[in-house]
């Protein structure tokens, strides 16, 4: 990218981050310390090369990577993840709730349905297709019965934890491990958050 390609993406992320987030230039000025006329002459367009330490005080106010607010359509981004409204609010996504021994059989359902049916909990996060699995048995050494565990339903090839149903054992386990379902094994999909009982 080009200086002035950058400078502009910049001008336009501050500006939309601005607004996004229901800040000010002058809010904006008194947490990263910079002048007021920084950032006026950054929205103006009256500077062609700003200063990386600069960027890197605004970047870090609003909590994106210095490398993002010059070359990321960040506005465009918040839509495609629909984390940020354009008022800059974020509803928490509604969870249904499902036991451990209801879990085989509501799989199949979709979360519109299961969330008309089942108790609820929220997830304050950009994520769909959400679950909460509400555990009846312990898994060894990790978590205990009544813990919640929050699931992204489905097959993920990363290496992150995944929750998994032995049909053999009838248990749920937790692996890192790349895995598919297959007769013995259910893959649940990959835990977005454990949270403990009591």
């Amino acid at each position: 990218m080009f200086k002035r390609e950058k400078t502009e993406r910049l001008k336009s992320n501050i500006k939309y981050l601005i607004k996004s987030r229901g800040e000010t230039q002058l809010s904006l000025c008194n947490a990263s310390g910079l002048t007021r006329t920084t950032i006026y002459n950054i929205l103006e367009g009256r500077v062609v090369n700003v200063q990386q330490s600069t960027i890197r005080k605004i970047s870090y106010f609003f909590g994106v990577s210095y490398k993002e607010i010059e070359t990321v359509d960040l506005e465009e981004r918040d839509i495609i993840e629909s984390s940020v409204s354009l008022q800059g609010n974020m509803n928490p996504a509604a969870v249904p709730i499902i036991k451990e021994s209801l879990l085989e059989q509501n799989l199949g359902k979709r979360i519109g349905e299961l969330v008309a049916t089942h108790p609820l909990t929220y997830f304050f996060g950009t994520a769909c297709n959400l679950i909460g699995v509400l555990l009846e048995n312990d898994i060894s050494g990790v978590n205990e019965s009544g813990d919640l565990l929050i699931v992204k339903k489905g097959l993920l090839n990363n290496n992150k934890e995944k929750l998994a149903y032995d049909k053999t054992t009838k248990r749920l386990f937790i692996t890192i491990e790349p895995c598919c379902c297959s007769d013995t094994v259910l893959v649940i999909g990959e835990i977005m958050e454990e949270r403990f009982n009591g």
